[in-house]
């Protein structure tokens, strides 16, 4: 399926874990960092340095372009280590986020409750995910060097639905259409 950000509620109901999905436009990319600044600003009452409502945030370790591309290496981080900022973001409209492995059960809860959907990218697949950044800028914490926050815009940009706004898991799924039967 082919979807665009900003995500929209009609598009995330359509999501279902396992699907798989090429997004097109802008998404954001911010690590532990960021996210800690993120939500150190939120508590505080200050505005973040982008409106998230909508938004996707892939959670990237970005490596140096080489030239003329805008982006080098643009594999997945592993997810939970964002999960104690992720249900604050979610509350104020954040709609997905992109990473890799599994999320809490607070964050799960959160996603079903905020009407968000989380999104895995293929580790390994580095290489490949970024021919699909067509852009690449610094918009916020330039200071954090690789964990900046950054604005991409992306085209077919490759994920597949891990958890959705129905309770769905794909991993879960995934673990029990191989799991053996007990014995008896």
């Amino acid at each position: 399926m082919n979807i665009s950000t900003p995500l929209t509620d009609d598009v995330v109901a359509q999501l279902h874990a396992g699907d798989s999905v090429l997004i097109s436009g802008t998404i954001y990319v911010a690590r532990d960092a960021a996210h800690k600044r993120l939500v150190t600003a939120l508590q505080a009452g200050q505005a973040l340095p982008f409106d998230v409502r909508g938004q996707i945030v892939y959670y990237m370790g970005p490596s140096p372009a080489k030239p003329g591309r805008p982006i080098g290496s643009a594999g997945p981080t592993t997810s939970y280590r964002m999960d104690a900022y992720t249900p604050a973001l979610l509350e104020i409209g954040l709609k997905g986020m992109i990473g890799k492995g599994n999320r809490s059960q607070a964050v799960r809860e959160a996603i079903v409750r905020e009407r968000a959907i989380y999104f895995a990218a293929i580790g390994g697949a580095a290489a490949l995910i970024a021919q699909s950044v067509r852009t690449a800028e610094v918009v916020a914490y330039p200071e954090l060097g690789a964990e900046a926050v950054l604005r991409l815009e992306v085209a077919d940009f490759p994920a597949i639905v891990i958890n959705d706004i129905y309770g769905g898991d794909a991993y879960e799924a995934g673990r029990a259409a191989y799991a053996k039967p007990a014995q008896a």
